[in-house]
């Protein structure tokens, strides 16, 4: 199946496989159970709005969650989700589809240090029913994206 997300890969020669499994990937629960894979491995995708009114994406381990010192600290404002209306409209991709690939000129994507807890994660493929399998050492190469530190993982032993 093709779509802007597997038409971005072969535009750009990244030969990343492409799953559009038909059954819902809308949560990091739903795509764990579909994947075959922890929760952890999937690569969530946020949209925020910052302060100086741009949006961005930004990707992380699926068990993580936003720090928000750590987020006012590395863009200098609170952390403003995008309303599943905005997401859509600023992205091009439903809530549940948003990855960090083919997005609209202006929207940066930052990837959270917690996805190198592992060395392959999955992040959607534009729709809430597929994912791209991603090799996490060329996360960057492949989406443009740059490395941040805004996250927490949960502690093991809660």
């Amino acid at each position: 199946m093709e779509n802007r997300v597997t038409e971005y890969l072969k535009q750009k020669g990244f030969d990343l496989p492409v799953y559009f499994t038909g059954k819902d990937t809308a949560t990091v629960a739903k795509a764990a159970e579909v994947l075959g894979v922890e929760e952890g491995r999937i690569a969530k995708s946020l949209a925020f709005r910052l302060k100086d009114g741009s949006c961005m994406v930004l990707v992380v381990e699926g068990a993580a969650r936003i720090d928000n010192r750590k987020f006012k600290d590395t863009f200098h404002c609170k952390a403003s989700m995008l309303s599943h209306e905005e997401t859509l409209q600023v992205t091009g991709y439903p809530v549940g589809g948003v990855c960090p690939f083919a997005l609209p000129d202006g929207v940066k994507v930052f990837l959270d240090q917690s996805l190198r807890v592992y060395d392959v994660v999955y992040p959607a493929a534009g729709t809430p029913d597929s994912a791209v399998k991603v090799d996490v050492a060329r996360f960057a190469e492949y989406t443009g994206g740059e490395w941040v530190d805004v996250c927490k993982l949960p502690d093991p032993q809660a």
